[in-house]
């Protein structure tokens, strides 16, 4: 990486910790852009040539989970089942959780900002919806890319649907846990149990679906 290309990803980083002390200490609908470029010391301009929208500033590190998502089910080994390769991703990503498991009191508090920010403000919540939304769709659209089937592939859909609501309720789970347990130690271990309960109910009628093709 050059020096121009470091520069401008830590001017990046600037902004989004600016954005981020903002949004925990106000809430997100209270701090403006304008407030972000001031605390991070830069030009209105310069703020949207790094990020399109508030809500990007908040959701830049999340919404990457949904791009190694897709990255994982594309690259699964030839006759894994969609379904085994989306579990094994789950479990995989643990991140705050782990850390809040392994009793790091600085990943309680960053999951409980974060939490709370999103639960304080519809508009996060909305772009949160739409994120998974494009992930469902992303899904569902390899799905059917590899089973030579039309885009609009109802089963496909079904699917991508089923599966990422495993995900979307155990995120709406982790977040009223967070919120409201102030030492949810055992809450990764929970996380497990639910998915695990939440997965053997799909393998009764997915295990088999989509393995990946061979070359």
């Amino acid at each position: 990486m050059g020096l121009r290309e470091i520069k401008k990803e830590q001017t990046r980083e600037r902004i989004a910790a600016a954005a981020w002390r903002l949004f925990a200490d106000r809430g997100f609908d209270q701090a403006t852009v304008a407030d972000v470029a001031r605390e991070a010391e830069v030009s209105l301009a310069t703020v949207f040539n790094y990020f399109n929208s508030k809500e990007e500033l908040f959701y830049r590190p999340l919404e990457a989970f949904g791009t190694r998502l897709i990255d994982a089910i594309r690259t699964r080994d030839a006759g894994e089942p969609v379904l085994a390769a989306f579990r094994r991703f789950l479990s995989e990503s643990t991140g705050l959780l782990a850390r809040i498991e392994a009793g790091d009191p600085e990943a309680m508090r960053q999951a409980h900002t974060v939490n709370r920010v999103i639960a304080d403000s519809p508009a996060l919540q909305a772009r949160e919806r739409q994120a998974l939304a494009r992930t469902t769709d992303d899904l569902a659209v390899l799905l059917a890319d590899e089973n030579g089937t039309k885009i609009d592939d109802v089963h496909a859909y079904v699917v991508a649907n089923a599966l990422m609501g495993v995900h979307r309720a155990l995120v709406e789970h982790v977040r009223r846990r967070i919120l409201t347990d102030d030492h949810p130690t055992d809450l990764a271990a929970d996380v497990r149990n639910l998915a695990g309960h939440a997965f053997a109910l799909l393998e009764q009628g997915l295990g088999d679906y989509a393995p990946k093709p061979e070359n």
